[in-house]
């Protein structure tokens, strides 16, 4: 066969193949988007999903719909996203947790998150508050650390084995020298619900959960565990400011698509949702809740996830970190 036919014609089927694609990506949004939120309703993630995604849909003429699929530290939401048809039609709530720590501490996954799925945009980072009940005779991290050493095995509650605030646990004893056993809730809610009773006496907490109930005096914030103060809580030190230098720990979050997402529609949810996060209504509201939204380029996403993946994986090891 003549080569230069040969050539034409395989050019020729490759392009038959790939016109569907860029039919889809010329049309999208052509229907409602699912948007999975990996963990339960009424947290940190679904409050900036269901805020953002409102702006995205206003933007896209599409609705955006909500899909709260919890379980297993966000692992079985993501494994949605990741076998999902790469549309765009589905896309999800990736977390430091799902997307760069769990792959290190859970025996068995069922996706890789450097190569299952394709970065669109960060959404922004949270914040950690260290927290103890109201009526607790530990005021400041000083006390803790003190009460610690006391007490070898310190009960402290997170929202979920592997989740960012098991992880500033785990720091927190390992840059203490402490010995913390973790206590893993099925959501934030639950964890705060004994705070509030009594029945566990400290909580590493997403902030947005927490912050209601620190403001209303029936939790009492020692610390913050991110870089800097937040400015729901300006008057509460960082973990490193209340003495424990060099600690900082900041959660974040970013959306992702299944692998082989078309450029044209990773392009186009970029747009939606960086000018949706920019939008000040939504900075505003999401700032009052203790969090800091950012857009970013899907190579910055992209760069992070990568780079999380090493540094978490290290993290991981050293402390022997597990979960089922």
């Amino acid at each position: 066969m003549n080569p230069v036919f040969a050539l034409t014609r395989r050019a020729a089927v490759l392009a038959l193949f790939a016109a569907p694609l860029f039919s889809q990506a010329a049309d999208f949004p052509a229907k409602p988007i699912r948007f999975i939120v990996p963990y339960t309703p009424g947290g940190t993630t679904d409050l900036v999903a269901r805020t953002v995604g409102q702006k995205v849909s206003e933007k896209l003429g599409q609705p955006v719909l909500i899909d709260n699929r919890g379980g297993a530290g966000g692992n079985i939401g993501m494994d949605a996203v990741a076998k999902a048809a790469p549309d765009g039609y589905t896309i999800g709530f990736g977390a430091i947790s799902t997307n760069a720590l769990n792959p290190h501490i859970y025996k068995s996954m069922a996706f890789d998150p450097r190569k299952d799925f394709t970065a669109i945009s960060l959404l922004g980072t949270s914040t950690i508050v260290l927290e103890v009940p109201a009526a607790s005779p530990i005021k400041s991290v000083a006390d803790l650390i003190a009460a610690a050493k006391k007490t070898p095995g310190m009960p402290y509650a997170t929202a979920g084995a592997g989740t960012s605030m098991n992880l500033a646990g785990v720091m927190f004893a390992q840059m203490t020298g402490t010995e913390l056993t973790h206590v893993a809730y099925k959501g934030s809610g639950p964890a705060i619900t004994d705070m509030l009773g009594n029945n566990i006496g400290l909580m590493f907490d997403n902030l947005p959960a927490s912050l209601p109930h620190i403001q209303a005096g029936k939790l009492r914030a020692l610390a913050v565990a991110g870089p800097t103060r937040s400015p729901s809580l300006p008057e509460v030190p960082t973990i490193a400011e209340a003495g424990l230098k060099g600690y900082a720990l900041e959660p974040w979050f970013g959306v992702y698509g299944p692998a082989n997402l078309p450029a044209p529609i990773v392009k186009a949810l970029n747009e939606a949702f960086v000018e949706a996060l920019a939008q000040p209504d939504v900075k505003a509201k999401l700032a009052q809740a203790g969090f800091s939204p950012r857009g970013s380029s899907a190579q910055e996403l992209a760069t992070l996830t990568q780079t999380e993946y090493q540094r978490l994986g290290e993290v991981a090891k050293k402390a022997g970190m597990t979960a089922e």
